[in-house]
Order: structure tokens, then sequence, then C-alpha cells
């Protein structure tokens, strides 16, 4: 029985970060993004992301920022699902800005903020930026830790002192292991800070150490299966998540196979529900060759 003087975790299940459709002229296909946004929802997930790392962000100009929020949020609201937002820079004061900007959004729940990249700050810079962005952001921060894109990693020292500190809401781990340290999180953190895997190979086990969810690029496909996964790691079943979990596996690996969201967005044309496969250089459309054995893999887990 949970704790009643223990507040709750804001975030709890499986959320999606949603890709940025392109239309044939190269601008952002709204009505795609509507789309998938609903069948994710509709799927199973407890919220959409958007402005991720998937959603290819830093390629996109402010009012298309803009635009690709104001969809995500009307639907989230017609749902009663939450929005959580990217805005993290290797800026704090352009951060600051970026977060602010987000008042009197829809359905905002959080903002997703990156560990500083390119600047390589110590641990106690990376410290500070994330208390000096809590304390004026006027959502809850989820700190996104992905030392495979910034080059630095907060260790759990950090990671736990911010997790007891006001305004910070969880943590998008991005790690590729179950590493020492991911544990020590895990083990110390308060309850009401959510641990949410980003490493979608991870996801089943991280939820049965305590985690409490997912923000999964490859629930874009096969979504009703890494809700339902997510679903039994929360509630300790192992078997039937185990399933569900070797099962979407080879989903994850062809899905990664090139360079995210290429492979994604390949797929997701394939089936008809985006108007291209494109995305925007310096990334490039991924291969026939990955796109059809991703196609297999799907067919497969589903």
């Amino acid at each position: 029985m949970a704790d009643p003087g223990v507040p709750a975790p804001l975030l709890r299940g499986l959320y999606v970060p949603v890709i940025t459709p392109f239309a044939v002229d190269g601008t952002v296909a709204l009505d795609a993004l509507e789309r998938l946004a609903r069948d994710s929802l509709a799927a199973g997930a407890a919220g959409i992301v958007a402005l991720g790392t998937t959603g290819e962000s830093p390629l996109l100009h402010d009012d298309e920022k803009r635009s690709v929020i104001d969809v995500c949020a009307r639907v989230c609201e017609e749902r009663g699902a939450q929005l959580i937002v990217g805005a993290g820079t290797s800026d704090t004061a352009k951060t600051i800005e970026a977060v602010r900007a987000l008042a009197g959004t829809p359905a905002l729940a959080a903002t997703l903020v990156v560990v500083p990249y390119y600047v390589r700050p110590s641990q106690a810079g990376i410290v500070a930026h994330f208390r000096a962005v809590a304390e004026q952001s006027l959502v809850p921060v989820i700190i996104y830790n992905i030392p495979a894109r910034t080059g630095r990693v907060l260790e759990p020292a950090g990671m736990l002192e911010l997790a007891a500190s006001p305004n910070i809401a969880g943590v998008k781990q991005a790690i590729d292991s179950l590493d020492t340290s991911t544990l020590e999180i895990l083990a110390g953190a308060p309850a009401s800070f959510s641990v949410l895997g980003g490493e979608d190979t991870l996801l089943f086990p991280l939820a049965l150490l305590g985690g409490m969810g997912a923000i999964s690029a490859s629930a874009h496909v096969c979504s009703e299966r890494f809700a339902a996964m997510i679903e039994c790691g929360l509630a300790g079943k192992v078997d039937e998540g185990r399933r569900h979990h070797e099962a979407l596996l080879p989903v994850v690996r062809a899905c990664f196979a090139e360079p995210n969201p290429a492979v994604f967005k390949g797929v997701l044309h394939a089936q008809g529900r985006i108007p291209t496969p494109d995305v925007r250089l310096p990334l490039v459309n991924a291969s026939a060759g990955a796109v059809e054995r991703a196609l297999e893999a799907i067919r497969r887990a589903s």
C-alpha cells in the first residue's frame, strides 16, 4: 500500500516521443502528426512527448516547433493525456527561455531537459543547470540523461540530489545498460521521482526493478504491445511481460539499425501512416533494406 504521506509520482506508464512527419514539399505534415498522436494514445500510451530527439527538434524552425506543440497539446487535452515537451539546450539561459515560453500550453505536464551537450560541464555544473531551469519552469522538469548524444552523464550523486529538489519530476534514463549507476538511482530516489526507461532494449527489466515507465520511440509500432509490456513490468507480471519483451526485442533492434528516426519514418510511410519517409539533413532517409527488415520484425511481433 502506498504511503499516504508520500506524493504520488507525476509520471507513470508509456510515453511516445512522436516523430515530426514531413509532407512532399518539406513542410511539417500536421494532419499526419495528429493521427500519430491519437493512435499512440488509443493504443494505451499515457502521454505524448513533442520535440524530443525522435521528433528531430534541432532541425525544426521555431514556428514549426510551435505548430508541433499545438497539435500535440490539442490531442492530449481532448484525450485527458499528459503532454511532455522537449526544451533543453546546452545553454542554461536559453533553456530557461524555452521552458518559460511553454506557459499556457494545454495538457502540459512536464518539460524534458537534456543534460547540456558539447560544452562538457562538470557534475556540479550539470546539477546547477537543472536547478536553475527547475526554479524558473512553470511545470516539472524531466532530466534527459543520454550520454551517447551529450558526451556527459549525470552520475547518481547529482541525480539523487536533484531528485529531492522541488519541481524535478523524473529522469529519462537513456543508458545502454542496466549499470550500477542506474541501479543506485532506482534504489535511492524518492517515490515521487519517476525513473523512465529511455533505452528501448531495457524497458521491461527497468520497470521490474522500480522504474515507472518509459519514453519509447519504438512504441510508434506495435504500440499496444509496448504499452502492455510496460504495464506488466509495473505490475510485476514477469512471465507475461517477458513474452512481450522477447517478441519486441527484434523490433527495437531493427528500428534502430540506422540513425533515429529514419527507420521509424520509413516504416510509418510504408504502412501508409505518414506522407513521406523523409528526415532532414544531416540525417538521411533509411535504406530500403533496413525498412524491410524492420517491417518483417514488426510482422513477426504483431
